[in-house]
């Protein structure tokens, strides 16, 4: 089954209700999360609510947790709670680079065949520029290597790297993000398309405005991005929207396919007075094929 990937939605790991209102909603991807959201004191009884919530899923497929950074005590406790009710995958925080992935993968491999667990049936997403010397491992998800075959999105963001930078402001006056995290940003989708895994954009904090979410989440999706972190349900709507092809895009990609098929030799084509070479015919077959469409 293929996972589509527009909107990844964080719960609570210590509220039930958030986590069953996440699990209800149109979100692809539910993250029941353990890490940021919870208190350190809350965290043992939160790892037992998410268990109880995924064995009370049907299909866990798209039912996610993300758990502790690996360099705490707390990533192995998270781990031994969750896995035997099978999310459908792992956020891994505070990502650095590809033996992060490794480490985790083999304490995942261990969790899967004690409880009957298809070996490499959990996928992994990472958050890969939370701290400083993330951002100098982006490009290194790449290539083969233990779990690299489970890594299947790469996301970033901004709130715990000012923290560690000891950063007062992201943002400047108009709203844009300073230079330091639009890098970030960058450095991730570079990285994710490096790995062959998808990008995804960080949260908007500001969930009340939905315009300026729609319009941020079509901006990146133009960079490349291919789904967008939530952190209300009201913000599935216009993510999966603005992430969803429309009918023109999808038939203009058609007329595209179909005019490099009726001139099977050339290099460029004059379609409405642009000329298109061979690299639009490749844009033009990957959005239809994320359409799930024909050309």
């Amino acid at each position: 089954m293929t996972l589509r990937m527009r909107s990844w939605l964080f719960a609570p790991g210590d509220s039930e209700k958030k986590m069953n209102k996440a699990v209800a909603s149109d979100a692809d991807i539910v993250l029941l999360d353990l890490e940021d959201s919870v208190t350190p004191q809350n965290k043992a009884a939160a790892r037992q609510e998410v268990a109880r919530v995924l064995n009370s899923v049907a299909d866990t497929a798209r039912v996610w947790v993300r758990i502790n950074p690996l360099d705490t005590d707390d990533a192995v406790q998270d781990l031994v709670a969750v896995v035997p009710a099978s999310p459908g995958g792992v956020l891994l925080p505070k990502a650095e680079g590809a033996p992060h992935i490794s480490q985790l993968h083999h304490y995942l491999i261990a969790l899967e065949t004690a409880n009957g667990l298809e070996p490499g049936s959990t996928r992994i997403a990472a958050i890969v520029t939370e701290t400083a010397a993330a951002m100098f491992k982006t490009g290194d998800y790449a290539g083969d290597y233990p779990g690299s075959e489970r890594l299947v999105a790469m996301s970033w963001g901004a709130e715990d790297l000012s923290s560690a930078l000891g950063a007062r402001e992201q943002r400047g006056p108009t709203g844009e993000y300073a230079h330091t995290y639009e890098m970030a940003r960058s450095l991730c989708l570079i990285g994710a398309v490096a790995a062959g895994v998808a990008p995804i954009e960080t949260v908007q904090p500001e969930f009340r405005d939905l315009e300026a979410l729609e319009e941020r989440a079509r901006r990146v999706r133009a960079a490349g991005f291919q789904g967008m972190l939530a952190i209300h349900p009201a913000q599935i709507e216009p993510i999966n929207a603005a992430f969803t092809p429309s009918a023109a895009e999808i038939e203009h990609a058609r007329s595209v396919v179909q005019a490099f098929a009726d001139n099977p030799g050339a290099g460029t084509i004059a379609i409405d007075g642009a000329m298109l070479d061979r690299p639009h015919l490749a844009l033009a077959e990957r959005l239809l094929a994320d359409a799930g469409v024909a050309s």
